[in-house]
């Protein structure tokens, strides 16, 4: 195989050693394996610099493979590069999406038995990339609340029970917004009502497994957009119910479509992409980069 570049996180989540060490021992049997370790994004740029021609692993989570292929995009050398990925995260919901497997051993040997596939990227109106999902409403108050436990339990190997107990707190006191929804020209809201949460999915799932866009496939040319209108008490248990078991797109309140473009805009409201939490926002838009990159995805 071509020679890696590996780039790790120090700071990624539990695990991280252990598993590095593992996925290493594999890949180092068949390719030259170069180690870069990174602290922040800041430190990207020169790792990067240093790349040359060897295609680039990710040894981290969602955020990690985020912070690359963000710095990849500003540099405008993403096309042109082929991406592996072991995941070491807490949630590595990408690696779900793709069929990665989730044992970092077992990911190196996926990586160095697989082959390259065109990946779609998300684009907003600023030129940020969103590589896996961005969503907004009681899911993204989830998020926000879910990252100070993540924070808190993860030293202590818990990091992962970040999700549950936020989506635990949002499910209690959800932020109830009107918003315009438009996709690709279809106004799936128009601040007539209330809406729980919309989310816009390049890969089927957040938080550890949660697939809020279950159909979603980071290589089909397409968003998956998926709003839900469950706002009363019974109609949020049931919907959340739904979620546990990825049939809440079936029911009446939850409207689903895919499209190209994707604007949100009204009442103030906050937004989880990729994990990372801002707002509050009142307008925000979304379209769809086909085939951007390239990664190494598991023989099927």
């Amino acid at each position: 195989m071509d020679p890696l570049l590996l780039i790790t996180n120090v700071d990624a989540g539990g695990g991280r050693d252990e598993g590095l060490a593992a996925a290493l021992d594999v890949l180092r049997e068949d390719a030259d394996v170069e180690v870069a370790s990174t602290r922040n994004p800041g430190e990207l740029d020169g790792v990067l610099h240093r790349a040359g021609c060897r295609s680039i692993v990710v040894a981290g989570g969602d955020g990690s493979l985020h912070a690359v292929i963000s710095a990849l995009y500003r540099r405008h050398e993403l096309s042109q590069r082929t991406l592996g990925l072991i995941p070491l995260g807490t949630g590595n919901d990408f690696a779900r999406t793709l069929g990665i497997p989730l044992d970092p051993a077992e990911a190196a040997s996926a990586l160095l038995n697989g082959s390259p596939r065109r990946m779609d990227l998300i684009i907003d109106e600023l030129g940020e990339v969103v590589v896996n999902s961005v969503h907004a409403g009681a899911s993204a108050q989830a998020s926000r609340r879910g990252a100070r436990w993540k924070e808190r339990l993860g030293p202590f190997g818990f990091g992962i029970l970040g999700y549950p107990i936020g989506a635990a707190m949002a499910a209690l006191r959800p932020p109830f917004v009107r918003l315009r929804i438009e996709a690709d020209g279809h106004v799936i809201s128009d601040m007539d009502q209330h809406i729980l949460m919309i989310a816009i999915g390049n890969g089927a799932s957040v938080g550890g497994g949660t697939e809020l866009t279950p159909d979603a496939d980071p290589a089909d040319g397409k968003l998956d957009v998926m709003v839900s209108f469950a706002t009363g008490p019974l109609e949020r248990l049931a919907y959340v119910w739904k979620l546990r078991t990825g049939d809440h797109d079936q029911r009446d309140d939850v409207v689903t479509m895919r499209a190209s473009q994707v604007t949100v805009s009204g009442e103030s409201f906050y937004l989880s992409a990729d994990g990372e939490i801002s707002g509050p926002e009142r307008r925000r838009s979304w379209h769809l980069e086909k085939g951007a990159y390239s990664m190494i995805v598991p023989a099927r």
